[in-house]
């Protein structure tokens, strides 16, 4: 396994990463505009879920693949991408939902939640496992931090990428929950929730975009 040194540097160089305005943090700022803390921390998890997958991939070498074949690395970004521009149409198309729940659930109407939670947590493991930055970046970080001596070197790579996930499940749930928070002041005025929708919406389908154009 690394050595104290090598995970000392690893998780700070992870921890730098993280913070950095990407795809995951966009995604989970969207979705607690769109739908809510519950749905956000749930998409949250779901993200780490996939991005896991992607380490394991790396680990057992599919992830050098990707990075190697132009073709495999356009497809996985076009269905990512694809994705994520689709969830951001979705929330568009249907911004006021948020509303009428909230006008229902004050007249005692009641009213269904925005997702189930296993369709949030889909939602979310689908944009980790398609996003082909996350990939291409641990193909050429993670090795870094491995140490040939003591080897197993995929299973130190699956160590690494378990660390990568938790710490991006922690820091992208407080910018959720900060996210909500806003949400909640808007909508002590009920009609601007379907601006606060229309605003996640556009932000994921900028998102989706921002993937499909940028350079390998």
């Amino acid at each position: 396994m690394p050595d104290l040194h090598q995970w000392g540097a690893f998780l700070l160089a992870s921890l730098l990463f993280i913070q950095l305005p990407g795809p995951s943090l966009l995604f989970t700022i969207g979705r607690a505009l769109t739908v809510g803390r519950r749905d956000a921390l749930l998409s949250v998890v779901g993200n780490g879920a996939g991005v896991f997958v992607q380490v394991v991939l790396v680990a057992v070498g599919l992830g050098a693949v990707v990075a190697a074949s132009a073709t495999a690395y356009t497809v996985v970004k076009l269905v990512g991408a694809a994705y994520v521009v689709y969830l951001g149409i979705q929330a568009v198309r249907h911004r006021a939902d948020a509303r009428r729940a909230l006008e229902d659930a004050t007249t005692g109407a009641g009213a269904a939640p925005v997702g189930s939670p296993l369709s949030a947590l889909r939602i979310g493991a689908l944009v980790g496992v398609t996003n082909p930055k996350t990939l291409v970046f641990f193909v050429a970080f993670l090795p870094q931090f491995t140490n040939p001596s003591a080897g197993g070197t995929g299973l130190q790579v699956a160590a690494l990428g378990l660390a990568f996930a938790a710490m991006a499940v922690v820091s992208d749930s407080v910018w959720a929950l900060a996210a909500s928070r806003a949400r909640a002041w808007f909508a002590r005025r009920p009609t601007r929730l379907d601006r606060l929708g229309a605003t996640g919406g556009v932000m994921m389908v900028g998102l989706g975009a921002s993937i499909l154009v940028a350079d390998r």
